[in-house]
């Protein structure tokens, strides 16, 4: 039997970086890692463009595919849990294939974005503008409702009754809910569902690539968090 090469996973300690950080490990595949350094523009160098054209993490690069580049997080986490002949994490039974993938989507196309500008306007924005604060925040705010509702029913996860990539690729966003400047504490079902995923070993790890996540660095050194802010606000300053 030929041995796996595995992959490379191009990549950095956020939200998106880990939905594909935590799937590698708990798929438990043969990878390396290659650490994008985000505050020097590494992801737009032209050898990164070549792997991902648009410039963003995650990507990853499957030396078991002829070098096959895949970029977007949510592409990768589709095309690696397809990849595992037990179908651990994506069923292929076409209903459950069809709730995991839709709410993969609500995260791709709604949690993330909005969230991702919650953090904008209220940790990064150069002037504080009240109404990108509130449109963004309750948004996310909303968005966290509709899991808090869903869950409500006794279901431990997101969807086809199982813990699949659906329910990684929200965390990973919801993980950092107060950076946001989002409170969950209102917020029974999440909160416990959050809990039951922290908990597992393989999404430690993943949290933990390619360095110690912010949150524990923050709990460490309470100066990090506005080195965070001052570094994320001249990165948005440098770059095109």
């Amino acid at each position: 039997m030929a041995t796996s090469e595995g992959i490379t996973l191009y990549t950095s300690g956020t939200p998106n970086g880990w939905k594909a950080s935590i799937l590698v490990e708990e798929l438990q595949i043969p990878y390396k890692v290659h650490a994008i350094s985000l505050s020097e523009n590494e992801q737009k160098e032209d050898w990164f463009l070549k792997i991902n054209p648009n410039g963003r993490i995650p990507a990853i690069v499957d030396h078991d595919e002829e070098d096959l580049p895949v970029f977007e997080s949510g592409a990768i986490m589709i095309y690696l849990a397809d990849k595992d002949p037990n179908s651990k994490f994506l069923p292929k039974d076409t209903r459950k294939r069809a709730e995991v993938i839709s709410w993969l989507m609500f995260q791709m196309g709604g949690l993330g974005p909005m969230q991702g500008q919650a953090n904008h306007f209220v940790r990064y924005a150069p002037e504080k503008i009240e109404y990108g604060v509130k449109r963004y925040t309750n948004e996310t705010r909303r968005l966290y409702g509709v899991i808090e509702k869903h869950l409500s029913d006794g279901r431990e996860w997101l969807a086809a009754g199982q813990y699949t990539i659906a329910d990684m690729a929200n965390f990973s966003w919801v993980f950092m809910h107060e950076w946001a400047g989002i409170e969950v504490d209102d917020m029974p079902h999440l909160k416990a569902w959050m809990k039951r995923i922290e908990e597992r070993p393989a999404v430690q790890k993943g949290l933990d690539i390619p360095e110690e996540n912010v949150k524990k660095q923050m709990a460490r050194d309470p100066k990090k968090k506005e080195e965070m802010i001052e570094s994320a606000k001249k990165m948005m300053i440098s770059h095109k």
